[in-house]
């Protein structure tokens, strides 16, 4: 698995000419570090004032964050996956009616997951901004400016995914299902966008 390699061999991977792992990955890998740096702000024994409150906030967004940190580490590999699915599509036989009809609908069922798997990162991305704002509010002083990175990393992998997904819509032939995913990706860049804003102008 590539989140399973040191951190050399991965930056290796990408660099090398192999289409995967990519854009997609990269973006992930980038979403996994930002959730990290809000986990570890929400770890930290001291909170803004010491409060029971805030100690209680801390601690229920540090493991949600824990699990969204995770989720976007796994989204390194399957979105290298996910492309490769595509790759193995197009590269289906075509000689038949029949084939031609098959390879076809591999091919859609491929982009529809080479689309999906960057939304989820996009939605892990969100979601981890929602949690943050714990740490924004409550975590140390000491670690804002690590909460600030957290999310300016959070919303680049997110924008990262976003290109990703604007990519493969195009090679849907699902009408209905490119303007969904479509509008509920502009509404969680919207939101990713508004909560990047909020907690910067907050500091």
């Amino acid at each position: 698995m590539l989140i399973d390699r040191t951190i050399t061999s991965l930056l290796e991977a990408i660099s090398a000419a192999d289409p995967t792992p990519g854009g997609g990955s990269a973006a992930a890998l980038v979403g996994a570090t930002g959730a990290a740096l809000l986990v570890m702000v929400t770890g930290m024994p001291k909170s803004r004032t010491n409060a029971i409150a805030e100690r209680e906030a801390l601690d229920s967004a540090h493991t949600e964050l824990l699990s969204l940190r995770d989720e976007l580490a796994s989204l390194v590999d399957r979105d290298a996956s996910a492309y490769d699915l595509v790759v193995a599509a197009f590269r289906k036989p075509k000689a038949t009616a029949i084939e031609k009809l098959e390879r076809k609908a591999a091919i859609q069922d491929a982009t529809r997951v080479a689309t999906e798997v960057p939304l989820e990162t996009i939605r892990a991305c969100v979601r981890a901004m929602q949690e943050g704002r714990a740490a924004a509010a409550y975590g140390n002083p000491s670690a804002a400016s690590d909460v600030k990175v957290g999310y300016r990393l959070l919303l680049v992998s997110a924008e990262g995914a976003l290109d990703n997904v604007d990519i493969n819509l195009g090679g849907l032939t699902d009408t209905g299902l490119q303007t969904a995913l479509r509008e509920e990706s502009a509404q969680l860049m919207r939101d990713a966008r508004s909560l990047l804003t909020t907690v910067i102008a907050a500091e």
